[in-house]
Order: C-alpha cells, then sequence, then structure tokens
C-alpha cells in the first residue's frame, strides 16, 4: 500500500468517528439544556419558598405567637 491510499483511509475512518460522536454530542446537548431548564425552574420555586418563609418568620405576629407558644408549655411544665 502507497502512503497516499493510508492517508486517505486514515482519514475516511477519521470523518466515519467524527459523524457518529457529533450526533452524540447533539443528543446529550439537548439532554443538558432540558437539565437546565428544569433546575432553573426548581432554583425559581424554592427562591419564591423561601422569600414566603422569611416574611413568616420576620413577622411580628410570628414571634409575638411563639412567645405565647413557649409560655404555653412552660405553664404546662
Amino acid at each position: 500500500m502507497n502512503m497516499t491510499a493510508i492517508a486517505i483511509v486514515a482519514i475516511v475512518c477519521w470523518a466515519i468517528v467524527e459523524l457518529v460522536n457529533g450526533t452524540r454530542g447533539k443528543k446529550q446537548g439537548k439532554k443538558d439544556e432540558q437539565k437546565n431548564s428544569d433546575l432553573q425552574q426548581q432554583i425559581v420555586t424554592l427562591k419564591e419558598r423561601i422569600e414566603t418563609l422569611e416574611k413568616i418568620v420576620t413577622d411580628e405576629k410570628y414571634d409575638l405567637n411563639r412567645q405565647f407558644d413557649d409560655l404555653k408549655k412552660e405553664r404546662v411544665a
């Protein structure tokens, strides 16, 4: 076999490998985009829940109710 034939076979093999790996990469990219989208939605949901909890905990009525509950527990004990 001469060097030209070896080079052509090597280039063809390289092209086939790139084509096969290229389609896998595109599929993986779509899966990654979906995962990122899902994770971003979860982050938004968690931020909303944290904001709600912060509002509850920093509310003056919450603190007052907690103090009443503590007093009731002390009274029972």
